[in-house]
């Protein structure tokens, strides 16, 4: 690399949870630079997440952070050439890389569903990737097991 790494800025957490994750969160669901509008369906979200939730011992942050462990992936594939030919060569992740994976992959899939508000979608998958079921958690098992598939490259690793 040409220049030097930028240095990481630190987040503020936000002003309900007081959590810095919770900013981070906040930040990739954010268009156009919208922070309130974005924190306004997090919180929402939330919201329908405790009144739908069955678990009574934990709160709904707390039931985000599990939903989020359970879509963080563990290994990726990576593509590297090696003679003319490209292998996928799976590669353990650095743990900030898990955490934003995981966050723009339950992103993602809360966009691409049917509820009728941004807050629904995201509580939806919030719900569905806490009991390990949804689409954000299938990306995740599809993710694990092409690692698995190519394990046989990891000779390969750069």
């Amino acid at each position: 690399m040409r220049k030097k790494q930028a240095k990481k800025r630190p987040l503020l957490p936000d002003p309900k949870f007081n959590d810095q994750l919770v900013t981070r969160f906040v930040n990739m669901l954010m268009w156009d630079g919208k922070k309130s509008i974005a924190f306004k369906v997090f919180y929402d979200a939330l919201e329908i997440v405790k009144e739908k939730k069955t678990d009574e011992e934990k709160t709904e942050l707390e039931i985000w952070k599990d939903a989020l462990s359970n879509i963080m992936p563990h290994v990726e594939v990576r593509s590297r050439r090696v003679g003319g030919a490209t292998f996928q060569i799976p590669m353990q992740i650095r743990p900030d890389r898990k955490i934003s994976t995981a966050i723009k992959w339950m992103i993602l899939y809360a966009r691409k569903r049917n509820e009728k508000s941004m807050a629904a979608k995201l509580a939806g998958e919030i719900l569905a990737a806490y009991k390990e079921e949804g689409a954000a958690v299938k990306k995740r098992v599809d993710t694990h097991r092409m690692a698995e598939a190519n394990k046989a490259f990891s000779h390969f690793r750069f």
